[in-house]
């Protein structure tokens, strides 16, 4: 089999790395059995041999007698081929060689190590000659007056690491050598799988597409949120903490156990569908976009678009006047319509009073705002309104408590857009009721309080809070975004630290309370 690219070569090196040091354990395990088992049969092999050989009479008598020891060679060589010893040497009381298979070592001291046999014990272990290792046995040659006469030592040669391989009961060889198979075969199947797994890419790669995936999620001007089949979080990055407002340890948690308002919850986890899906959070205005991902999850991606909803509000309140303009002009036509009819009839008195008739009711509604409502674009905005209710057959009334005094610019923008989108929300519910009216009521203490009332068939008490939930409308849909509106004027409320709320007294009333300083 052949392996190619880097990936492999890397894993399967770390494979046999891996395998050579298992398998060189294995082989360090069976030679120290090995060699125990040596020890332990030809340790008591070779005192035997010694043993039988120190108790026999012709030895004992020649190594009393220095003029008959010729027959010691002979004994001693007779003992070893008999016994399959290494060696069998015969040592003086002394301890120097009197016969050994070795010429040169007769006469040299025979090598004790940590032997006891001159002391008159028998001793088996192994000692170093000539840079070798042999096991030997040790027995002293007692004489019948019980002294030591001399030394018998027979011994084998200690196994190298190979014969103790070959000399091992479980015959590792054959076991490390399937084993080597196994581990290679193995080695090259995985580095195949793990390389289709990577797509082809090398280690150095995948770091570096990692990398790069990391700077490009954090990089990114739009919110990236990555949803497991679970629910859960599995990556979010910088920016999709800050539109969302969600905690730093958003990642693995379940989206359910963040706080999150209905309709986040309802984009993120997709039981609310579709493109461009707007979600009002913490003062901000954020579009989603949820993909799913077949057998993974959904990727969501969001964008800020505060100061896009801000300027349609601004186009929003420019198409208002300019449908106040057209209801005014609209108003304006068929007056003089009605002035121009009466002017050809000669009802010159009939005219006299129609034309005081309405300048006295423009007036005083004029007069009655600008007398009790001292900030300029809020009267002005109940001015516009007066206009478009007419025209739709509506009645706008002011309450008769309450008042508005000055206020500053940014409270002021924040209580006309409450303001406007409180009224239009009536305007729509009145569109098909006969004898319609609204009526605002503006209290200006340590909070302004903006409410509306009017003559519809008012809020079901089910969807009293559903009302300011964005998306949510009871009207017929006629294109566009529909249920901005409430959802926006809640937005602006909380923004300031105030609320907005709904009940029922014949008809539908709205209170709005908005803080002199924002929060």
């Amino acid at each position: 089999m052949r392996v190619q690219g880097s990936l492999s070569r890397q894993l399967l090196s770390w494979q046999l790395l891996i395998i050579l040091v298992l398998l060189g354990t294995v082989a360090v395990y069976s030679v120290s059995q090995s060699d125990a088992a040596f020890r332990a049969s030809e340790g008591r092999k070779m005192l035997s041999v010694a043993e039988d050989l120190a108790a026999t009479e012709m030895v004992r008598a020649s190594l009393q007698d220095p003029y008959r020891r010729d027959a010691l060679p002979i004994l001693a060589e007779s003992a070893r081929s008999l016994s399959g010893a290494d060696q069998v040497i015969i040592a003086d009381a002394g301890g120097r060689v009197l016969t050994s298979p070795d010429p040169g070592q007769r006469g040299q001291p025979l090598p004790l190590g940590e032997s006891t046999v001159l002391r008159g014990a028998a001793w088996v272990g192994e000692v170093e000659a000539d840079g070798t290792g042999t096991l030997v046995a040790h027995v002293p040659v007692i004489s019948n007056d019980a002294r030591i006469v001399g030394v018998v030592s027979a011994g084998r040669n200690t196994p190298d690491l190979l014969q103790g391989l070959r000399n091992a009961p479980e015959n590792p060889l054959a076991l490390l050598a399937f084993a080597a198979f196994l581990g290679i075969a193995g080695s090259v199947l995985l580095a195949r799988r793990v390389k289709r797994q990577t797509l082809g890419l090398e280690p150095q790669e995948i770091t570096r597409l990692v990398e790069h995936r990391e700077a490009l999620l954090h990089g990114v001007r739009e919110g990236v949120v990555g949803v497991d089949e679970q629910n859960r979080i599995t990556l979010v990055n910088d920016q999709a903490l800050q539109l969302l407002a969600l905690p730093a340890d958003s990642l693995g948690r379940h989206i359910d156990s963040l706080d999150l308002g209905d309709r986040a919850r309802d984009v993120l986890t997709g039981r609310s569908d579709g493109v461009d899906q707007i979600v009002l959070r913490r003062g901000r205005v954020v579009v989603l976009n949820r993909m799913p991902i077949s057998a993974v999850g959904a990727v969501v991606t969001m964008r800020d678009r505060t100061e896009l909803v801000d300027l349609q509000r601004e186009l929003a309140v420019h198409r208002d006047t300019t449908d106040t303009l057209r209801a005014q002009a609209h108003e304006f036509s068929n007056r003089l319509h009605t002035i121009s009819g009466l002017v050809e009839l000669g009802e010159y008195e009939e005219l006299q009073r129609y034309v005081q008739r309405i300048s006295h009711h423009s007036e005083r509604w004029h007069a009655e705002v600008t007398a009790r409502v001292h900030d300029p674009a809020t009267a002005a905005l109940l001015i516009a309104k007066s206009s478009l209710a007419a025209e739709r057959g509506v009645g706008l009334r002011l309450g008769e408590d309450g008042s508005l005094g000055e206020i500053d610019e940014g409270l002021s923008a924040d209580v006309v857009t409450v303001l406007g989108n409180l009224v239009d929300n009536a305007l729509d519910a009145l569109e098909s009721t006969r004898d319609a009216w609204i009526e605002v009521e503006l209290h200006h203490t340590d909070e302004i309080t903006v409410v509306v009332r009017d003559s519809g068939p008012g809020v079901a008490p089910e969807i009293v809070e559903e009302v300011f939930r964005h998306g949510f409308t009871t009207k017929a849909a006629r294109g566009g975004e529909r249920g901005l509106g409430l959802a926006l004027t809640r937005q602006i409320c909380r923004r300031r630290g105030g609320s907005v709320e709904v009940h029922n007294a014949d008809g539908a009333v709205f209170t709005a309370r908005l803080p002199l300083e924002a929060a």
